[in-house]
C-alpha cells in the first residue's frame, strides 16, 4: 500500500481540472482572436484589390473611350480640312496660313499644322518656326505619311529641328479628278501643353494614390503625369504587352522598377494607343493597419470580459472535483464512509468540450444558415426585397447611377390554376436563370414576390436598361418550357437620379411603368415617364 508521501506525490504530477480548463479556455478565445484578426485582414485586403481593380478598369475604359471620340474628331477635322485644301489649290500662301491657323486654333487639337505637297516641300506651315515653309520634309513620319497617300498616324519621335517628342497625324489631299495633291497633317508636341494635357491633366482617379499613363501603338509612354518619362519604351510591361494585341482587362502585375501594382488597361480602338490605371499595392498597407487597430479596439474588450468569465466558470465547475479530491486525500488518516470513486474529471471536460465545440459549430452554421435564409430567395435563388430595399438605399445614398426594371409574368395565376403551382414554380426558375444570364455580374437580381423580379443595373443609363430588359423578356418567349406555350413577360425601367432621386418613388415609377405595360397589352417594356412628362 503506497505511503501518504506518495499518493501526495502522485497528485503533484497531476494537472488540477482548474488549470486544464483555465489554460484550455485562454488558448481558445486567443486563438479565436488570432483567426477572426487573420480572417478579417485577409478579407479587407481582397476586397479593396477586387474594388480597386474594377475602379482602375472602369477608369481606364471612360478614358480609353474619351481618346477614342477624340481622336475621331482630330480625323475628322483633318479630312475636312484635306478636302477644303483640295477644292482651294489655287489658294494665295497668305490665305492658306490663315487657312491653317484657323484650323489650329479653332479646335485645339494640334500644337502645330502644315500642308506638303506631292513632291514633298512644305507649302505652309503654322506656327512657322525657323521658316520651314519651302523646305523638303525630313522626318521618317512625314515620309511615310506622303508616300502612303492613306489617313496616317505616327508612333512618337523626335524632331530633328527642335527635338520636340511628336505624334503626327495626317489626311492624303486628293482633287476633283483624283489626283494627288499631298498631305494636310498636324503634330502634338507630347512635352508640352497640348490636347492630352488639356483632357487628362485634370483627371483624378479612385484616390490620391492612384496615377494612369497613355501609351501609343508601339509601347512607348505618351502620356504621363511625370513628363520626363515620355517617350520611354515600356512595351516589357505586362499590362501595355496586352494592349499592344488589343486587349483591355484588369490585373495585379509587378511593373518594370518593380513595384507591384493593381492595374486596369483599355484599349482605344481608333489608334491603336492604350489607357492603363495604376494603384500601388503598398497604398493600401495604412488602410490595413488603421482596420486591424480598429477590430482590435472593439474586439480586444469583449474578449478580455469573455476570457475572465470563462476562468471563473472553470473554477466554478472545478469545486466540485477539487472537494472530492481532498475527500480521497483524506483516505487513510481517518474513517470515512466514502462513495465510489473514479477518475471521472478527464471524461468530463472531454465531454465538456466537444459539447462546446459542437455547439459553436452547429450556432455558427445555423447562424450562417439563417444569414443566408434572410437574404436569398429559396425558390429561384435570386436575393430577396430585403436585399433590394438595401442596396438601393446605400446607392441612392452614396449617388451611385443606375437603372431598376421591373417584371411581372403575364397571366401568372392561369398558368398555377391550369398546370398547378409545380409548372409555376418552374417558370419562375427559369425565369430567375435567365435574369441571371443576361446582366453583368455586379448586378442586383431579386425576386421581388410571388412572380415580380426586379433587377439594379449598376451605372446604366436608360438607353442601356432596355436593350437588358427587352432581351429579358425576348429570351423568356422564345424559349422551351414544360407548359409547351409561350409564357410572355412585362416590364417597367426607371433610372435614378434622372427619373427620381428617392428609391422609393423611382421603384413605384418603374412599377407603373410595368402596370402601363400590362394595360398596352403586355409583353413589352414600357420607360417611366419623366418629371417634366408626369407634369
Amino acid at each position: 500500500m503506497p505511503s501518504q508521501q506518495e499518493i501526495r506525490n502522485n497528485h503533484r504530477k497531476k494537472i488540477g481540472l482548474t488549470t486544464l480548463l483555465s489554460g484550455l479556455v485562454t488558448f481558445s478565445v486567443f486563438l479565436t482572436l488570432t483567426i477572426l484578426l487573420i480572417a478579417s485582414y485577409q478579407s479587407k485586403k481582397q476586397a479593396l484589390y477586387e474594388t480597386t481593380l474594377t475602379l482602375n478598369y472602369d477608369n481606364a475604359s471612360k478614358m480609353s473611350q474619351t481618346l477614342d471620340s477624340l481622336f475621331k474628331s482630330m480625323r475628322h477635322s483633318l479630312q475636312y480640312a484635306a478636302g477644303f485644301l483640295a477644292d482651294s489649290a489655287s489658294m494665295s500662301p497668305k490665305e492658306l496660313d490663315r487657312t491653317l491657323e484657323l484650323l489650329r486654333s479653332s479646335s485645339n487639337y494640334f500644337n502645330s499644322v502644315f500642308v506638303v505637297d506631292e513632291q514633298g516641300i512644305i507649302k505652309a506651315r503654322t506656327p512657322n518656326e525657323a521658316g520651314a515653309t519651302g523646305r523638303q520634309v525630313t522626318t521618317e513620319a512625314a515620309k511615310a505619311a506622303l508616300a502612303s497617300k492613306r489617313p496616317y498616324l505616327s508612333n512618337a519621335y523626335t524632331s530633328s529641328i527642335q527635338s520636340r517628342l511628336i505624334v503626327m497625324m495626317s489626311e492624303p489631299m486628293f482633287d476633283k479628278d483624283g489626283k494627288y495633291l499631298g498631305i494636310v497633317g498636324g503634330t502634338i508636341f507630347l512635352q508640352e501643353d497640348n490636347i492630352l494635357n488639356m483632357i487628362f491633366g485634370s483627371n483624378n482617379v479612385n484616390d490620391a494614390s492612384s496615377s494612369f499613363y497613355v501609351t501609343g501603338a508601339d509601347g512607348r509612354l505618351l502620356y504621363h503625369p511625370d513628363r520626363t518619362r515620355l517617350g520611354e519604351n515600356i512595351s516589357a510591361n505586362a499590362a501595355v504587352k496586352k494592349l499592344l494585341l488589343g486587349e483591355s482587362g484588369q490585373a495585379q502585375i509587378v511593373n518594370l522598377r518593380g513595384i507591384r501594382q493593381l492595374t486596369g488597361y483599355s484599349a482605344v480602338a481608333e489608334n491603336g494607343w492604350g489607357v492603363v490605371v495604376v494603384t500601388p499595392i503598398r497604398a493600401f498597407q495604412d488602410q490595413l493597419i488603421h482596420h486591424i487597430q480598429t477590430l482590435l479596439l472593439y474586439t480586444l474588450p469583449p474578449f478580455l470580459l469573455l476570457l475572465a468569465c470563462a476562468v471563473w466558470l472553470a473554477r466554478k465547475l472545478a469545486r466540485p472535483f477539487a472537494d472530492l479530491a481532498g475527500l480521497v486525500s483524506r483516505i487513510g488518516r481517518e474513517e470515512q464512509l466514502l462513495p465510489d470513486t473514479k477518475n471521472h474529471w478527464n471524461r468530463e471536460a472531454d465531454l465538456l468540450t466537444k459539447a462546446v465545440r459542437i455547439a459553436l459549430t452547429d450556432i455558427r452554421q445555423n447562424t450562417e444558415q439563417l444569414t443566408r435564409d434572410a437574404m436569398t430567395d429559396p425558390l429561384t435563388g435570386l436575393t430577396n426585397r430585403r436585399t433590394l430595399e438595401s442596396v438601393m438605399s446605400k446607392w441612392t445614398a452614396e449617388q451611385v447611377t443606375f437603372s431598376i426594371i421591373v417584371m411581372d409574368i403575364d397571366h401568372f395565376k392561369k398558368i398555377n390554376d391550369t398546370y398547378g403551382h409545380q409548372a409555376g414554380d418552374e417558370i419562375l426558375s427559369q425565369l430567375a436563370t435567365f435574369i441571371t444570364a443576361s446582366v453583368r455580374p455586379g448586378d442586383i437580381c431579386c425576386r421581388y414576390g410571388g412572380e415580380e423580379f426586379v433587377v439594379l443595373l449598376a451605372l446604366a443609363s436608360p438607353e442601356v436598361a432596355y436593350p437588358v430588359a427587352e432581351r429579358i423578356r425576348k429570351t423568356l418567349e422564345t424559349s422551351e418550357n414544360r407548359l409547351r406555350e409561350r409564357v410572355t413577360l412585362s416590364l417597367g425601367i426607371a433610372h435614378y437620379p434622372s427619373h427620381s432621386a428617392s428609391p422609393e418613388e423611382l421603384f413605384q415609377l418603374a412599377d407603373q411603368a410595368l402596370y402601363k405595360a400590362k394595360e398596352s397589352g403586355r409583353n413589352r417594356t414600357i420607360m417611366a415617364e419623366t418629371a417634366d412628362t408626369r407634369q
